[in-house]
């Protein structure tokens, strides 16, 4: 595993980008990371704020073994199923991550120092048993400082309401389209008002909707490659760009924008009486797919107030030793993304066919990497079942 010396050591973009209302995420967590005090080192340079995992990252991690043969051991003594092994070793480093974050949520208030654990993926097109795994992840990390992510598929919408009903604060991962972005903001204020009518404190519940971002690009520019024409090709690299921007500005209309300019949605005011938080847009897959693309491009191009931007190690050493953090590079920005997005359109790209693929994929990813992991434990715990007789 690398470090992250070159974010703490160079801090200047990253403080830019802090003071331009941008929270700073780790996109990735590890036992190694754990228990060699990177993360913590991290946390306290004030390089970043917050962590999220997928199981593509605890797939990497668990995988390799590396940091959990003890656990292992002690899991295949008890004669524990795969699964329950698999949910003991990634709960311990998120309830781990958690402690190390503790003082970063303290200090703001539960803004940030969030670790997110994500629902079993195959549960993903399952609202009763999403919402029931999301109870079960709270209760066995056990820190107020989780976030419980849960895919913004159809059934996701319902089991969004329902767990933000309960009081748990919610990353809501897997977001492609402006239409399923809606919808998740609106679950997340139904959710509030579920809460507010059994009494809980609203000011406890947290939610982020994470946006993905260098995933619609990936797919869109092998489109506009495919047709091949001056108008495609001048077109690459802009689509990402512009869908966030307009989630965005989808937000404002929600929550109402930072300097007053936009007036919130109807609902928003009671709620934030309240005491409610809004729900951050969090910029989510931000590390460039396309090396021919700046290795910051998802950082620089996506700075507004109230975001969340989760990277991955490489992107934030990255952000860190040359990004270019000029201050609000969103909220100005959408005729433009509005023209890029016709444009597309115009030349046959459906967005909707995209973002819905998009979706699909994501969610089937995710499923792959849990899989992986749940065969690697199942090979370690036999093994170790074994060494034991």
């Amino acid at each position: 595993m690398s470090t992250v010396t070159e974010a703490i050591a160079t801090p200047g973009a990253l403080k830019r980008l802090a003071d331009e209302g941008v929270s700073i995420w780790l996109d990735d967590l590890s036992r190694k990371r754990i228990t060699s005090g990177s993360l913590a080192e991290l946390v306290a340079s004030g390089s970043a704020v917050g962590v999220t995992t997928n199981p593509s990252i605890f797939q990497a991690a668990i995988g390799s073994g590396e940091g959990y043969e003890e656990q292992l051991s002690d899991l295949a003594a008890r004669g524990v199923t795969v699964d329950e092994a698999v949910r003991m070793m990634t709960t311990a480093d998120v309830r781990d991550a958690a402690d190390i974050l503790r003082d970063v949520y303290d200090a703001s208030g539960g803004r940030d120092g969030r670790v997110s654990i994500e629902v079993d993926p195959r549960l993903a097109h399952d609202t009763e048993a999403t919402v029931a795994e999301a109870k079960q992840l709270a209760w066995l990390v056990d820190r107020p400082n989780v976030m419980v992510k849960i895919p913004a598929t159809r059934a996701g919408l319902p089991a969004i309401t329902e767990v933000i009903g309960l009081g748990i604060s919610v990353n809501v991962t897997l977001i492609f389209s402006l239409e399923r972005y809606r919808e998740v903001m609106a679950a997340y204020l139904a959710g509030l008002e579920k809460a507010r009518e059994r009494g809980i404190d609203l000011a406890t519940i947290h939610s982020v909707a994470s946006f993905f971002v260098s995933r619609v690009d990936s797919e869109i520019d092998k489109r506009l490659t495919a047709l091949g024409t001056d108008e495609a090709l001048a077109l690459k690299g802009r689509a990402a760009l512009a869908n966030a921007r307009l989630a965005y500005e989808a937000y404002e209309e929600v929550f109402g924008s930072a300097d007053g300019s936009a007036r919130p949605d109807g609902r928003w005011p009671a709620l934030a009486g309240a005491g409610a938080n809004k729900q951050r847009p969090l910029w989510a897959s931000t590390g460039v797919k396309d090396p021919a693309y700046k290795d910051t491009l998802y950082v620089d191009e996506l700075v507004a107030p109230d975001t969340v931007n989760t990277m991955p190690e490489a992107t934030l050493n990255a952000v860190a030793d040359h990004g270019e953090i000029t201050g609000d590079t969103v909220t100005g920005g959408y005729p433009q993304a509005r023209a890029d997005l016709a444009a597309v359109q115009r030349l046959g790209i459906s967005y909707d066919e995209v973002v819905q693929q998009l979706e699909d994929e994501g969610v089937a990813k995710f499923e792959a990497a849990w899989q992986e992991l749940l065969d690697a434990v199942a090979t370690s715990l036999k093994s170790k079942g074994a060494d034991a007789r």
